[in-house]
């Protein structure tokens, strides 16, 4: 196609040049547990083709102190392409073997660029193909990236939520269904059943990504592990489990692994199925913390800023609100990743660049938020215990208790004229002679009421 002008400064080659002026579309460039995947897998595979002899072993010492420099954390400026690219990552995938090659030259005492010693293609890239490389890159950042965010995120917040339910477990409240009264419940039964939630989603989480740790690296361009040494399959992705201490495993069919992006797919489900539930107790924690004269305000969530520009001593429950936007975006992210691996054709999926930012991204600003949540916001509520009781004496249907007492139709008469004339529920049933004082006390019994039942 031509030569092209590299700056001086540039550690990438004229095929990253190529890909930053025909994709100027987002501004975004690649994450950086993306990167950290894709250099482990180039640092593994120059250590087994360089035990193999399928590279010189210098050029395969050089690339693996590229790929060490890498990681811990230099040349990060280097990886420039916006993740709308060329399909299935190619683009990117130049990207690492041109940084990586030129650093390798250089360890060498070598000039930049004199790739018939050190190529990005034959050397860094030997045995391998984009279509093995970018799909084995997403299933090992996902890996790091739950490993390192999400996980000790959830397992964080679920023993915040537990010590939360311990505190508020004496608190009596109403209970409420379609917003209207419901029968009366326990602050701390409310968080403990937030943390029951979070744990299930925890383990679904943990269970879908185990199918990420099936590679289909070796299958090369097509599934068929063209121009790899036939030790290399099961030796490159025993030294990448060693340099991530994953269980990685070789796939029992290497074009399936290529080609199918399920596993990415059922992650990104069980991530938006987390997501759902996140909105669901931010919406609530809103909720109960409303007001502070004019909404239900049963709990207090820390005042981490101010809330209003214009009126004085205003706060607002700003970490929920920043929990449910964070998971608008999982949710949109996960329509975009199934829509995405539906769209592969033959032998490759060239939707790859897409499924891999949304989904690695959504690990980590999940996992991130939730930490937010949890040290920001849940660690210190505070409750207003005498409201909380107040609505719970207050709300009518106490007289579900009655039910089987005095009938439901009588239940419902006294909860109409409660509501009509103010009285009590207790002074209606004693008025009509439905039953005594001392039957009432027993049955309004908020502290038996909001218990949950113990069927062991």
């Amino acid at each position: 196609m031509g030569e092209r002008q590299i700056p001086d400064q540039a550690y990438y080659g004229i095929q990253t040049l190529r890909a930053i002026e025909n994709f100027p579309i987002s501004c975004i460039k690649p994450l950086p547990t993306y990167i950290d995947a894709c250099i482990l897998i180039k640092k593994a595979t120059a250590i087994v083709n360089g035990e193999l002899g399928c590279i010189p072993p210098e050029v395969g010492q050089a690339i693996v102190q590229a790929t060490d420099e890498v990681l811990k954390g230099k040349f990060r400026d280097q990886f420039v392409v916006d993740i709308y690219q060329a399909g299935a990552g190619t683009s990117h995938h130049m990207n690492i073997n041109e940084v990586l090659a030129n650093r390798a030259l250089e360890i060498l005492g070598d000039e930049k660029g004199n790739y018939k010693r050190v190529s990005p293609n034959d050397h860094v890239n030997y045995g391998q193909s984009t279509n093995d490389v970018i799909p084995t890159a997403i299933r090992i950042g996902g890996l790091l990236a739950l490993s390192h965010t999400l996980h000790p995120s959830l397992e964080s917040a679920i023993e915040t939520l537990k010590f939360k339910a311990r505190e508020f477990q004496n608190v009596i409240k109403s209970g409420r269904t379609h917003l209207q009264d419901a029968v009366p419940v326990r602050l701390g039964e409310n968080f403990s059943a937030w943390a029951q939630i979070l744990s299930e989603h925890h383990d679904r989480i943990y269970s879908a990504s185990g199918d990420l740790m099936v590679l289909g690296l070796g299958g090369s361009a097509v599934g068929t592990g063209l121009n790899t040494h036939p030790q290399y399959r099961a030796r490159v992705v025993r030294v990448l489990s060693e340099l991530t201490s994953l269980p990685l495993q070789t796939a029992p069919h290497l074009m399936a692994a290529m080609q199918s992006m399920a596993p990415f797919v059922n992650v990104s489900g069980a991530l938006r199925n987390l997501a759902q539930d996140l909105v669901k107790i931010s919406h609530d924690l809103r909720l109960m913390d409303s007001g502070p004269k004019t909404g239900l305000k049963e709990i207090q969530l820390p005042p981490v800023q101010p809330g209003s520009s214009i009126m004085p001593g205003k706060y607002n429950p700003v970490m929920a609100e920043m929990m449910s936007m964070v998971c608008f975006q999982v949710m949109g992210y996960d329509s975009a990743i199934a829509l995405a691996a539906q769209a592969g054709q033959l032998e490759l999926n060239v939707m790859m660049p897409l499924i891999a930012y949304n989904l690695i991204h959504s690990i980590e600003i999940l996992g991130n938020a939730v930490a937010s949540l949890s040290k920001r916001s849940i660690k210190g509520i505070l409750v207003k215990q005498e409201r909380c009781l107040a609505y719970a004496e207050g709300s009518l249907a106490l007289v579900t208790a009655l039910n089987k007492h005095i009938g439901y139709l009588n239940a419902a008469a006294v909860a109409k004229e409660s509501l009509e004339t103010g009285k009590s529920l207790r002074q209606i049933v004693l008025d009509k002679g439905l039953m005594t004082d001392e039957e009432l006390s027993k049955v309004l019994n908020l502290e038996k009421m909001s218990q949950i039942l113990n069927l062991s």
